[in-house]
C-alpha cells in the first residue's frame, strides 16, 4: 500500500492555491423534503468517544439499529452482520442501505456488513433514516438508510494517534490524518487490531473442543478532494481491509480481504450535480464444524470460498427552480457477481465432494424527488422505477474422486420492473415543535448470498434457494419534533411497515438426517431453507432525546417493535410469530463530559429478550450493559485514555443451539492507552 497515497496525489490535477476555489469534500445537501422522515445524526465528538472504537458500536445508539446477531465484529462470524432497523430482520442480509460518501457499503455477494473495513475515526458525521423505502438513495433501503460522512483535512487535523492494550493481549492502533495540497486535500486512515479473543460458549457448556476465537484486523483509507474547474470538483477515495477471526473450534478460520475504489464529481455552480463511480472487490473464505455431543471433538463439515465484485453508477442532478422547489433527480446502477466454491460432505476429515455456485444481478432505476418550502410547510413526493436482473445462476456438483457430475444446473435468467414512491409533510405548528407524516414504499433484490450459498452456525445448516422473489415494502409513519428549549431536542415516531415475499430461512425438518442442498444434519440440528413466506408486518415507536448545554452532553433512544411474520404454505408454523433475531424494546442512552483537565462519557445499553430462530423455540435472554470512557490530558494535545466495555461482565447472549448451547458475546473488556491530537 506504500505506493497508493503518491498515486492519489498524482490522480487529482491541483489547482494553484491562487485561484482561491473552495471545495466542499461533499456531495448534495439532502432535499428539504427529509424533514418528513424519521431522522438521526450522530456527531464527530460522539464517534470517537466509544468505548469499542467500533462503528457498529456506535449505530447501536440509534435504539431499532440491529445486526443479525448481537456480537461485534470482533467475534461474530462476518456473514450475520447484516443491518437493518424497525424489526425487519430475519436473516442476515442487510434491509438497510449503508452508504459511505454515497457508495453502497454491504458486501456485494451477501448484503452483510464489513464493519472492520470503516473506522469510525475517518467520519465527520452519520446519519440515520429509519424507514423511507427506496427513494432517491437506491434500492435496497427497504427499513432505512445509513449515511456516513467522510472527515475533511481541517476536522482530522495534521495527525492523530491513539494506541490501547486491553483484556486478553488485545491492541487496538488506530492513525489518521489530513494536510491541504494546493487547492484540495489528501486524508488518511490506517487501522490494526488484533486480540486473542474470548471462549464463544458460555462457562458450565464448553468442552475440550472450545477455545478462545481470536481476530486480527487491518485496514487503510485514502482520500483526496481536488477542485477541476470553478465549481466543479473531485474526489477519490480508496481502501482496502484485511478481517481475520476464528470461531471458536477447529476448523473454523474465518477470511475476508476487500478492495475499494470511488470517484465522484460534483458541480456546486447554479446547476447541481453529482456522478459517482465505484468498484468493489470481496474476497471471503470460512470453515465449518460439528462439535460432538460432549463438545470433546470437533469435525469439518464445510470449507467455503467466495469472490464477489461489485460496481456502479449514480448520477444526481438539481437543477435551479427556485421560488422554494428542489427537484432531484437522476439515475443509479448497480451490479454484483459471484460465486460460493466449496469443499463439502467430509469422511473422516476429508471433503468428498466440491460445490461452485453463483451468479450475477443487478439493478436499474431512475428516480425524481421533489420539495416544496412554502413557510412553516415542507412537502415532498418522489418516485422510482427500477428494473432488476438475476442472470448466469448456475450450480455445479460434482465427487472429488472424479465420475459424473451430481449437478449441472443452468437456472433461467429472469428480471422485472418495479415501482416504488414516497410522500410526506413536515409542519412548524408553533415555534420549537414540528409535525411530519410519510408513506412510502420499496425494493430489495435478493442477495447473491441468499440465491446461491448454503450455509452452517452449530450443527443447523441452511439451504440456498435459486428462485427467490425480491421484496417490496410499504410504510407509512408519523411524528413530533420538539425543541423547546436551546441544546434540547426530542424526536417521537410512530410506525406501520409490511415487507411483502419477505425472505427468511425457514425450519423444515431437524438431524440427524440428510438434506437436500445441505447434505447431513446431525442430531440437535436444524435444516432450513431460505424462502419467501408472505409478509413481515412491523409496526412500533421510536424516541430520540438529545441535549446539551457548555461541556455536558447527553443522548437517549428507545425503540418499541412489533414484528410478525405472516405464512402460509410449508412456512405456515411461522405464522404469527416473530422474526428471528428481533428485539420488541432497544435502550440506549449516554453522558459525556468534555472539560479541560479531564472528559469522561458513559454509555448504557439495553436489549430485550429475542428468539434465535423463526420458530421462536429457542430464547435469547436480554441484556444490560454499561460502557464508559475516560480522557485525562497530560500534555498539550496527549492524554492517558482508560476505556471500559460490558463493565458488569453482563452474560450478552447470541445464540443457541437446537441442544442448548449458547454462545455469547463480549464479555468485559478493559482498555488503557493514549490519544495524541495536536491542537
Amino acid at each position: 500500500m506504500r505506493g497508493v497515497a503518491p498515486l492519489l496525489l498524482l490522480a487529482l490535477p491541483f489547482p494553484a492555491a491562487a485561484q482561491e476555489i473552495v471545495i466542499t469534500g461533499t456531495g448534495l445537501d439532502s432535499p428539504p423534503g427529509e424533514a418528513a422522515l424519521a431522522t438521526v445524526e450522530i456527531d464527530r465528538d460522539r464517534l470517537t468517544d466509544s468505548a469499542s472504537g467500533r462503528l457498529e458500536d456506535v449505530l447501536r445508539d440509534v435504539a431499532g439499529v440491529a445486526q443479525f446477531r448481537r456480537a461485534d465484529s470482533r467475534s461474530s462470524h462476518p456473514t450475520a452482520q447484516g443491518i437493518s432497523l424497525r424489526g425487519l430482520g430475519g436473516n442476515a442480509s442487510s434491509r438497510a442501505l449503508l452508504l459511505l460518501d454515497g457508495v453502497p457499503q454491504a458486501d456485494p455477494f451477501g448484503g452483510w456488513v464489513p464493519f472492520p473495513a470503516t473506522l469510525p475515526q475517518r467520519l465527520a458525521r452519520v446519519r440515520v433514516t429509519r424507514g423511507g423505502g427506496s427513494g432517491y438513495h437506491g434500492a435496497g433501503a427497504l427499513a432505512g438508510t445509513v449515511e456516513l460522512f467522510s472527515a475533511d483535512a481541517r476536522t482530522l487535523g495534521p495527525v492523530a494517534l491513539t494506541g490501547f492494550y486491553g483484556s486478553r493481549e488485545s491492541v487496538d492502533l488506530v492513525a489518521t490524518g489530513g494536510a491541504t495540497v494546493g487547492a484540495g486535500e489528501v486524508t488518511a486512515a490506517v487501522q490494526f487490531a488484533r486480540g486473542d479473543g474470548f471462549v464463544p460458549i458460555v462457562e458450565g457448556q464448553r468442552g475440550a473442543a472450545d477455545r478462545a476465537a481470536p481476530y486480527e484486523q487491518a485496514g487503510i483509507a485514502l482520500r483526496g478532494v481536488a477542485p477541476l474547474a470553478a465549481g466543479i470538483e473531485l474526489q477519490a477515495n480508496l481502501s482496502a481491509f484485511s478481517d481475520q477471526r476464528d470461531r471458536g473450534t477447529d476448523f473454523t478460520p474465518v477470511n475476508s480481504r476487500g478492495a475499494d475504489a470511488s470517484l465522484r464529481l460534483v458541480g456546486t455552480g447554479t446547476l447541481r450535480w453529482a456522478a459517482t463511480g465505484w468498484l468493489q472487490h470481496r474476497d471471503f473464505a470460512s470453515g465449518f464444524a460439528s462439535v460432538n455431543a460432549t463438545r470433546s471433538a470437533a469435525s469439518p463439515t464445510l470449507d467455503q470460498h467466495v469472490p464477489a465484485t461489485g460496481s456502479g453508477l449514480r448520477i444526481e442532478i438539481e437543477p435551479p427552480l427556485g421560488s422554494g422547489w428542489t427537484l432531484r433527480t437522476g439515475g443509479d446502477l448497480r451490479m454484483v457477481s459471484g460465486r460460493t466454491n466449496e469443499l463439502y460432505s467430509f469422511v473422516a476429515g476429508t471433503p468428498t465432494r466440491r460445490r461452485i455456485a453463483g451468479g450475477e444481478s443487478s439493478t436499474a432505476g431512475l428516480f425524481a424527488d421533489l420539495s416544496l418550502e412554502r413557510g412553516t410547510l415542507t412537502l415532498t413526493a418522489g418516485g422510482r422505477a427500477d428494473r432488476w436482473t438475476i442472470r448466469n445462476g448456475a450450480l455445479f456438483e460434482v465427487p472429488l474422486a472424479g465420475g459424473v457430475p451430481l449437478s449441472d444446473v443452468r437456472y433461467a435468467d429472469r428480471s422485472g420492473w418495479e415501482g416504488s414512491a414516497r410522500i410526506g409533510a413536515a409542519a412548524r405548528a408553533i415555534d420549537g415543535v414540528t409535525l411530519r407524516a410519510a408513506a412510502y414504499s420499496g425494493l430489495r433484490l435478493p442477495t447473491l448470498n441468499e440465491l446461491y450459498r448454503p450455509f452452517r452456525a452449530g450443527a443447523d445448516a441452511t439451504a440456498a434457494n435459486p428462485l427467490l422473489s425480491p421484496e417490496r415494502l410499504r410504510g407509512a409513519e408519523i411524528g413530533v419534533d420538539l425543541t423547546p428549549a436551546s441544546g434540547f431536542s426530542l424526536r417521537a415516531t410512530g410506525f406501520l411497515n409490511r415487507l411483502d415475499d419477505a425472505i427468511g430461512n425457514v425450519t423444515l425438518g431437524s438431524g440427524p438426517g440428510t438434506f437436500p442442498g445441505v447434505g447431513f444434519v446431525a442430531a440437535g440440528g436444524a435444516y432450513r431453507a431460505r424462502q419467501n413466506f408472505d409478509a413481515i408486518d412491523s409496526r412500533g415507536v421510536e424516541v430520540d432525546l438529545g441535549w446539551q448545554s457548555g461541556p455536558w452532553r447527553a443522548g437517549a433512544s428507545w425503540a418499541y417493535t412489533d414484528a410478525r411474520v405472516k405464512a402460509s404454505g410449508a412456512a405456515a408454523p411461522l405464522n404469527g410469530l416473530r422474526p428471528a433475531q428481533t428485539a420488541p424494546h432497544q435502550v440506549s442512552a449516554h453522558l459525556g463530559y468534555s472539560g479541560e483537565r479531564l472528559s469522561l462519557a458513559g454509555t448504557v445499553r439495553y436489549v430485550a429478550a429475542q428468539f434465535e430462530d423463526d420458530l421462536n423455540a429457542r430464547a435469547l435472554a436480554d441484556a444490560l450493559t454499561f460502557d464508559a470512557v475516560l480522557r485525562v490530558p497530560v500534555t498539550k494535545g496527549f492524554a492517558i485514555e482508560a476505556r471500559g466495555e460490558n463493565l458488569t461482565d453482563a452474560r450478552i447472549e447470541t445464540g443457541v443451539s437446537g441442544t442448548g448451547v449458547v454462545e455469547r458475546a463480549s464479555p468485559r473488556t478493559l482498555w488503557i492507552g493514549f490519544s495524541y491530537r495536536p491542537g
